[in-house]
């Protein structure tokens, strides 16, 4: 039983490994994201089930946030502006992912 443990959990960091997104490396996203009013987002989308707030620049790069509570998804929404909103809460709070670069 003890061997059986080990080899899932040698093929589970394998697994892992496989799926880890490198620095720079595309990330396909199938997060419906919204148009917003601002002057740095072009749009918003966020995913309850994964947690995960996606936020496209108007640069046009995109950015995959992790483990973002969903009130955080919908004060943004709310927030009047949502750039100071993205800089004060979300930048540099969450872990992220690039998912697209700029154009």
């Amino acid at each position: 039983m003890r061997s059986l443990s080990v080899a899932l959990l040698i093929f589970g960091v394998a697994l892992a490994r496989s799926m880890a997104v490198e620095p720079g490396d595309p990330i396909d996203t199938n997060i419906a994201r919204v148009p917003v009013e601002s002057s740095a987002l072009t749009s918003v989308g966020y995913s309850r089930h994964l947690q995960v707030l996606e936020v496209e620049f108007r640069n046009g790069s995109i950015y995959r946030y992790i483990d973002v509570p969903e009130n955080v998804f919908h004060e943004l929404m709310d927030a009047v502006s949502k750039t100071s909103y993205y800089d004060n809460n979300i930048r540099g709070h969450y872990r992220a992912y690039h998912v697209k670069p700029a154009l």
